[in-house]
C-alpha cells in the first residue's frame, strides 16, 4: 500500500534492489476485510497511545500512507472529528473501496479523501499534524531512511505513528517461503514468499527515531487471535502474504489450487484447530514518536 499485514495493507514496488523485477501484487479488499476485527486491533492500540496534536484552534491535518480500504482510516475522524484527513496508497482495488465506503464529510464536520501514491516515494507536500501507517511499511525496502522527510513534513508537537508485523518467522510466513523454494515452485514463485520483509526491531525504531531528535517510543505485542471457520489461518494469510504468490499464479488456475492445497496441508499440521476454535499468534511492532517543538 500507498499500505499485513494493514488493516489497511496495499501494493508497493517489488523491485528490492536485485535484479528480478516483480509485478505488485493484486489485492482484494474484499479478502482482506474478512479478519477486520483482528487487524483493527493494533491500529486501535497504537491510537490510544498518540499524543495530543498542535492544531490548536484549527482541524488537525492528518496522513494515512498505506490506507487500503480505507477502515481503519475512517477510526481517525472518531479521535479528531473535524480532522481532514487522507489516506494514500498504491493498489487501485484498495483506493476504489476506501473512496466507496469512506471519502467525503465526516459525522464531524471533517473531511476524509483518498490519493494515488506510493509509500517508497511519498514525501508531505503540505505540513501535516500526524502521520500513520498501519501495517503497511513491511512492505517497503528502506522505510526508515523516509523518516527524517516524513518528520520534517510535521509541525512542531506533531506526530509520526506506525505498526507493522512482526511475525515474519512465525510458521505462517516461514511455511510460506519454504513451499516457495521448493523444486516445484521455485522457478516459477522464487522469492515471492519472503520478499517482503522490511522491519527493524522496536530497539532500532526507538533509536532510529530518538537520534531524529523525537520523544519516542517503541513496543511489540503479540496477539493471541482466536480464528473461527475451517482453514482459518489459510483464509488469513489470504488477504496479506499471499497476495503475491495469488498474482502470480493468477493466470493458471490449476497451479494455483495446487499450490494452496499443499499450503493448507502445511498450515493444519502448524495451527491446529482447538475446541474454540483456531489460535493464531500475531506479533506487531508499534512506533510513535512526536516531533519536539
Amino acid at each position: 500500500m500507498v499500505g499485513p499485514e494493514h488493516a489497511s495493507v496495499s501494493a508497493f514496488r517489488s523491485c528490492e534492489g536485485d535484479s528480478t523485477m516483480h509485478s505488485a501484487p493484486t489485492w482484494d479488499p474484499e479478502q482482506y476485510l474478512r479478519h477486520a476485527g483482528h487487524r483493527t486491533r493494533p491500529f486501535l492500540d497504537m491510537l490510544a497511545r498518540i499524543p495530543t496534536l498542535p492544531a490548536a484552534g484549527r482541524p488537525a491535518r492528518i496522513a494515512d500512507i498505506g490506507c487500503g480500504p480505507g477502515n481503519v482510516t475512517a477510526l481517525l475522524a472518531d479521535r479528531w472529528p473535524d480532522a481532514h484527513i487522507t489516506g494514500f496508497d498504491l493498489s487501485p482495488e484498495m483506493l476504489a473501496q476506501a473512496e466507496k465506503e469512506h471519502a467525503g464529510t465526516t459525522a464531524g464536520g471533517g473531511w476524509l479523501d483518498f490519493r494515488p501514491a506510493d509509500a517508497a516515494h511519498w514525501t508531505p507536500d503540505e505540513t501535516y499534524d500526524l502521520i500513520v501507517s498501519n501495517a503497511a511499511l513491511q512492505w517497503v525496502p528502506n522505510h526508515p531512511e523516509s523518516f527524517a522527510v516524513w518528520l520534517d513534513g510535521l509541525a512542531p508537537g506533531g506526530t509520526l505513528a506506525f505498526q507493522v508485523p512482526g511475525n515474519f518467522t512465525s510458521p505462517s510466513h516461514a511455511l510460506l517461503g519454504e513451499l516457495c523454494e521448493t523444486p516445484q515452485w521455485r522457478a516459477r514463485l522464487g522469492d515471492h514468499g519472503r520478499r517482503y520483509v522490511h522491519i527493524l526491531e522496536p530497539a532500532d525504531y526507538l533509536t532510529r527515531l530518538a537520534d531524529l531528535g523525537c520523544d519516542a517510543d517503541a513496543w511489540e505485542t503479540t496477539y493471541l487471535q482466536l480464528l473461527g471457520g475451517e482453514d482459518p489461518v489459510l483464509d488469513w494469510v489470504k488477504g496479506t502474504a499471499l497476495r503475491p504468490v495469488l498474482t502470480e499464479l493468477a493466470d493458471d488456475p490449476a497451479a494455483q489450487e495446487e499450490f494452496l492445497a499443499q499450503y493448507r496441508d502445511l498450515l493444519r499440521k502448524a495451527y491446529p484447530p482447538g475446541p474454540h476454535g483456531t489460535v493464531f499468534p500475531f506479533r506487531r511492532i508499534f512506533a510513535v514518536a512526536r516531533k519536539v517543538s
